[in-house]
């Protein structure tokens, strides 16, 4: 069966998160934006593995059901420590296949760190030994690093990470067979690293509200069963996991280098030319996601391997209304037009992804589907995000956004 699935999200648990973040409220919200698997979020929460374990109904395959949608077992801890003189802080995923597994780990998990403080716990240990404890536990579970290229909390952020997979995860290295996106990188950004061509690249929301859920996604034709998921994660097996379903990587928070306070925006090579100094305070600068690849890709730009699997760009369809109209997210009458648009079609990835034209302007106005199918079409204006900025989308008085603004190729733009 083919279905879309976001597994990295957050629980009203987490720090900066919506008190809306609670199942029933997820659930909704999954189903107007059209995904059929989420993740749980936070399952190292004592209230919220509670409430997990008393509201989710199993499907005895390490797959979890409430009210329309279906779950799986999820979570993310924030890794502090210190190596090679220098603190480093990774964020990680962690999938499970059961309710008895997380509760190992959690068991586990407590002696290393205060579970309920936060959603995303501080875990003081080494990347290389959460991935021994949990991989202990069960040979099921997935460690995956989380949007690997942000600055602050990443395995390549320029703050606390590293050059390479292997520096951060050591002897557990081959025990990693996925890597997260993040919102600010696409899937051609990261085949610019030859390294990387064994990890399977997927993309999640991590949201923190109901929504931002499917912001980004991965598309799925397979049992909706937990180890074949995993399966066809580990084999990054195309036949299996079709596409991922990405932003367009410009309108992340740290798609540029930059300094937020002085609205100092630079690309790399602004940015090197100035020995990453603020132009205008002098202060360092925080090096954004494109110029870490810049520093560590040992691939030009275009280059695709023979085993990636496919991606689309989409913007949410809530940003194209509000842009179509001039107003802002969340006013009455762009929620009055998506709740349309999303009644007329079934969900929001199905008007995004497969309604026509003509379709659209049965439902809504000319603009608005105009609107939609310029994005499919990647004919988009975007200034980059920088120090964590959004970027800012123009879809109507832009050209093509060009293929050397994330480096990539220009067929990915239309690869459906």
């Amino acid at each position: 069966m083919r279905f879309i699935a976001d597994l990295h999200i957050h629980s009203k648990h987490s720090r900066a998160t919506s008190p809306d973040m609670d199942l029933e409220h997820i659930t909704e919200w999954a189903q107007y934006k059209g995904l059929d698997l989420v993740g749980s979020g936070d399952f190292t929460h004592p209230d919220w593995f509670k409430e997990l374990r008393f509201k989710l109904e199993s499907r005895d395959n390490g797959i979890y059901h409430y009210r329309g949608v279906d779950f799986m077992l999820t979570a993310e801890v924030c890794n502090i420590f210190t190596k090679n003189g220098k603190s480093r802080k990774i964020h990680n995923m962690i999938f499970a296949p059961s309710f008895e597994v997380v509760e190992q780990i959690n068991r586990q998990l407590k002696r290393h760190a205060d579970l309920s403080m936060d959603g995303r716990p501080i875990v003081n240990l080494y990347a290389s030994r959460l991935v021994e404890l949990v991989m202990g536990i069960s040979p099921d579970c997935l460690v995956i690093p989380a949007h690997v290229w942000t600055p602050h909390y990443s395995l390549f952020g320029a703050n606390f990470g590293f050059d390479s997979l292997e520096e951060c995860y050591e002897d557990q290295s081959e025990n990693i067979h996925v890597l997260e996106t993040g919102l600010s990188s696409d899937p051609a950004m990261n085949w610019r690293l030859s390294k990387l061509d064994k990890r399977c690249l997927i993309s999640n929301s991590d949201a923190h509200s109901p929504s931002k859920l499917g912001r980004e996604a991965n598309v799925f034709d397979c049992d909706l069963d937990y180890k074949t998921i995993c399966q066809a994660l580990k084999r990054q097996d195309v036949s299996r996991l079709l596409y991922t379903i990405e932003y367009f990587p410009e309108e992340g928070k740290y798609f540029h280098d930059g300094h937020r306070k002085c609205s100092s925006r630079l690309s790399t090579k602004e940015a090197m030319d100035g020995d990453n100094n603020c132009p205008v305070c002098g202060k360092k600068l925080t090096i954004g996601v494109m110029h870490r690849i810049e520093e560590l890709a040992d691939r030009s730009a275009g280059v695709k391997p023979a085993n990636a699997i496919p991606f689309r760009h989409l913007v949410p369809l809530e940003e194209i209304i509000a842009l179509s109209f001039g107003l802002g997210t969340g006013t009455q009458t762009v929620l009055h037009e998506y709740h349309k648009l999303v009644n007329g079609f079934g969900n929001e990835f199905t008007v995004l992804l497969e309604a026509t034209k003509a379709e659209l302007n049965e439902v809504t106005n000319n603009k608005v589907a105009e609107g939609i199918v310029r994005v499919r079409q990647g004919k988009v204006h975007i200034t980059p995000g920088y120090d964590g900025e959004f970027g800012k989308l123009n879809i109507f008085d832009g050209d093509r956004r060009q293929a050397h603004k994330t480096n990539e190729p220009e067929e990915q733009l239309e690869i459906f």
